[in-house]
């Protein structure tokens, strides 16, 4: 039985831009391009008309920008995920963007294979944040937050155990289950289990997501991270 195709708004002004990407993604099999936007306008009306499973936002578009129509499209459609595409990677942007809620953030110029794992990663509900944006996120989070950080992203009771703390650590760190395994002197089975545990508590898909969220509500320490 064939899986039902994850439905996608691209929102670009960039025409040229745009045509590839829609081009591209159309490509690959589950993808449908259900609607595009040039505009943040456009983009929150098509949100609110259209069923889809994952916005893929630039964040540069003319009118009342990208981050505003994040900003919108979250506040009116709280469960529909946004993916943003930018050639931009200042600290305070991405800081913003997971203040309105976005879900991923890639930059332009990323393979196109790992753009198509961002969407789907995002899709199914997991977050996704390229390699810069998990450094700033590190950044941000180990220095003393200010005080709209402290309103917007207010950290809850820790979910995890300490064992899937120091598993999560450790995937932080970049171990494979097997490291974990020695390091904690269990089996790579055991290693495996918690691994799921952690990800059906942190409501994510994947182990990246899992760090990035775990590091953005400050379950672990964003010194873990490496370079």
């Amino acid at each position: 039985m064939p899986l039902t195709p994850i439905k996608i708004l691209l929102v670009e002004d960039d025409e040229l831009f745009r045509l590839g990407l829609r081009v591209r993604l159309q490509q690959e099999t589950g993808l449908e391009i259900m609607a595009e936007a040039e505009d943040g306008e456009t983009a929150i009306e098509l949100a609110n008309q259209i069923p889809l499973d994952v916005v893929l936002l630039d964040v540069g578009l003319p009118g009342i920008g990208g981050i505003e129509a994040c900003r919108q499209i979250k506040q009116q459609n709280p469960h529909l995920p946004i993916l943003v595409l930018t050639s931009h990677s200042q600290k305070s942007m991405i800081t913003r963007l997971i203040e309105v809620g976005a879900q991923g953030y890639c930059l332009k110029g990323v393979a196109a294979e790992k753009l198509v794992l961002a969407l789907r990663s995002v899709a199914a509900g997991a977050s996704w944040w390229d390699e810069t944006a998990t450094k700033e996120i590190r950044s941000t989070f180990a220095s003393a937050p200010s005080q709209s950080e402290i309103t917007n992203l207010l950290t809850p009771a820790n979910p995890l155990t300490h064992r899937e703390q120091e598993i999560l650590s450790l995937l932080a760190a970049g171990k494979t289950n097997q490291e974990i395994a020695l390091a904690l002197y269990i089996t790579p089975g055991t290693v495996r289990v918690h691994v799921h545990a952690i990800l059906h508590k942190l409501k994510v898909g994947d182990r990246q997501a899992a760090v990035v969220v775990a590091l953005q509500k400050r379950f672990i320490k964003s010194d873990l991270i490496l370079e």
